[in-house]
C-alpha cells in the first residue's frame, strides 16, 4: 500500500482551532468510526480554512513543519486500516 504524503488531521478533542504546519491536508472530522468523508483542504495563500463537513477551524503555523497543535489531532490513515 502506498504511503500517504498528505497529512491528515481530526478534531476528536473538540478544540476551538487546530494549528497545522501544512497548507494542503486532509480533514477526517473525528476518529473512526465517527469520521466524515476524508476531504482535501488547500489553504492556498490563506492562513486559515474551515472544514465544510465538521466546521473545524484550521490555522497555518509554519513552525509545526507538517505537524499540528494539539499533537493528538494528527491522524495516520495507515494505522486505522487494521
Amino acid at each position: 500500500m502506498a504511503a500517504h504524503a498528505t497529512p491528515h488531521f481530526h478534531n476528536q478533542p473538540g478544540v476551538r482551532q487546530v494549528r497545522v504546519g501544512a497548507r494542503e491536508f486532509m480533514c477526517v472530522g473525528a476518529l473512526p468510526p465517527f469520521d466524515h468523508p476524508h476531504i482535501f483542504i488547500d489553504m492556498g495563500e490563506d492562513n486559515e480554512a474551515i472544514c465544510s463537513y465538521c466546521s473545524t477551524h484550521y490555522v497555518f503555523d509554519a513552525a509545526l513543519h507538517g505537524g499540528c497543535e494539539p499533537a493528538e489531532c494528527a491522524f495516520d490513515p495507515e494505522l486505522a486500516q487494521i
